[in-house]
């Protein structure tokens, strides 16, 4: 009896120590802040500037409810790039140029603040399995993860 709750007990620590959330399996990462939205929204429009990327677009559901006099929790995709990567990656693989521009989501949270949400590039672009998208995407990851530090403030 003691053996078979010690290898229940051993099991147990096993599937405890290899458990991993499905977002950050995914290469998801998700970071409340303490800025309001739009105050968020701003700096991770100034980060992305200021760590050599390009806001392609910004697409926003609240911002269009807006417009039509619905109100709805702040939210917003804001689509980043750069030509000379897109270039690259392009040459590597065409198929791949459909993840891109990379993208950041801000979303208001019912206190007033405000999380920011994206994907590393490298899990982004793993379905290619081509080693020069590869290179570009770990390339890729430092970079969205400092926009991500800078605009969040942590």
């Amino acid at each position: 009896m003691r053996a078979l709750v010690a290898c229940i007990a051993a099991l147990m620590a096993i599937s405890l120590a290899s458990f991993t959330p499905a977002q950050e399996r995914d290469g998801t990462r998700v970071l409340q802040t303490r800025h309001a939205f739009g105050q968020l929204l701003e700096r991770l429009e100034r980060a992305v500037e200021a760590n050599g990327l390009g806001v392609v677009a910004t697409a926003s559901a609240s911002r269009g409810a807006a417009a039509r006099g619905v109100k709805i929790p702040g939210n917003a995709v804001v689509m980043v790039f750069r030509n000379d990567i897109a270039v690259r990656l392009l040459a590597a693989s065409v198929p791949a140029g459909i993840e891109a521009p990379l993208r950041f989501y801000v979303t208001e949270n019912p206190d007033g603040t405000a999380t920011l949400s994206y994907r590393l590039p490298s899990a982004v672009f793993a379905a290619h399995r081509h080693p020069e998208v590869e290179r570009i995407a770990r390339e890729l990851d430092p970079v969205i993860e400092k926009i991500a530090k800078d605009a969040s403030g942590g």
